[in-house]
């Protein structure tokens, strides 16, 4: 008898591919909505100096929003829904990779890191550019000027409107940098992305499995895996975050070197700069994590071949 504790993982040659890209585009976009909020805030936290503007995500949450209301927090949302494309890059390649993966080792942790770590670098090759240009438009704000870029115009809504502001951003990134201006920060990007990819997949179903043995063996599988998925979101977030502050400050304020960002930062904040960001990294991630979790699998589950849905216990 099948034990129900046992968490069955679908694989790419267990979908419907037609419904799993379908529903993972409206899965995603209803996902960026919900968090793009405090991943603007993180930005703004991590590029600021010391606690020049804000005091921690609360604060900043409360002042972006009385300043500019709900829009405020939504600074270069339009521009950042085109990684919708780096998004079911990612899964792809995370699949494709796993199903190559399995002809070498049948190990999970094994197969969910190199595919998660495989799966990033494809990823950030096509958001980078895209990260780069709704970063500076994040940083646009009434009073003082945060990034390297100030759009014209005001922000009062009397000003050049949303596409404008991204055509504006985009010409003095092109102007200040070149082409290469918007694949600046893109080995910080590799460091900060490709390590929390490849250790978010193996501590997610580390967690997952070790919870499937604490619950009781009638509990949804889905039940533990919305818990697994913060906790391994929180644990890799702890672990690359140094990296991710020295990612967005090399993006924001046009700086050439990692190293020397990494020197500069910890001469103005010592260690704890290093953190800054990290609440609100785990806040965004909390609630992310859980709906890209259910969202996932239940995406999986949905996109399964007619004949394999009932051969599967959730």
């Amino acid at each position: 008898m099948e034990d129900k504790r046992n968490i069955q993982i679908i694989e790419w040659e267990h979908l419907d591919k037609k419904k799993f890209y379908v529903f993972g585009v409206a899965m995603t976009m209803m996902i960026r909505v919900s968090v793009y909020p405090f991943t603007l805030i993180r930005t703004r936290l991590q590029v600021q100096k010391g606690k020049s503007l804000y005091h921690g995500t609360f604060d900043a949450f409360i002042k972006i929003l009385r300043a500019d209301g709900v829009t405020g927090l939504y600074r270069g949302f339009l521009v950042n829904t085109f990684t919708l494309i780096s998004g079911q890059c990612y899964v792809t390649t995370y699949e494709l990779t796993r199903k190559f993966v399995a002809d070498y080792s049948q190990s999970n942790t094994v197969k969910s890191l190199v595919a998660g770590g495989s799966a990033s670098l494809v990823a950030q090759s096509i958001t980078v550019p895209i990260d780069v240009v709704s970063q500076h438009l994040m940083m646009q704000r009434k009073g003082e000027k945060m990034g390297r870029f100030q759009v014209r115009g005001n922000l009062e809504g009397q000003g050049v409107v949303a596409f404008g502001q991204t055509k504006d951003i985009i010409r003095q990134i092109l102007r200040a940098d070149g082409l290469r201006g918007f694949y600046r920060g893109y080995v910080a990007s590799l460091l900060t992305y490709i390590p929390n990819s490849a250790v978010w997949w193996p501590f997610y179903h580390f967690y997952a499995e070790q919870l499937s043995y604490l619950c009781p063996k009638e509990c949804p599988h889905i039940v533990f895996q919305a818990i697994s998925g913060p906790l391994a979101a929180a644990t890799a977030s702890v672990l690359t975050n140094p990296m991710d502050v020295i990612r967005t400050r090399v993006q924001v304020e046009g700086k050439n070197s990692i190293i020397l960002t990494f020197r500069q930062l910890m001469a103005e904040e010592g260690p704890w700069g290093l953190m800054k960001g990290l609440s609100a990294r785990i806040i965004s991630a909390t609630p992310s994590t859980i709906v890209i979790v259910v969202g996932y699998e239940s995406l999986k589950k949905l996109s399964l071949r007619p004949e394999l849905v009932d051969s599967r216990h959730w």
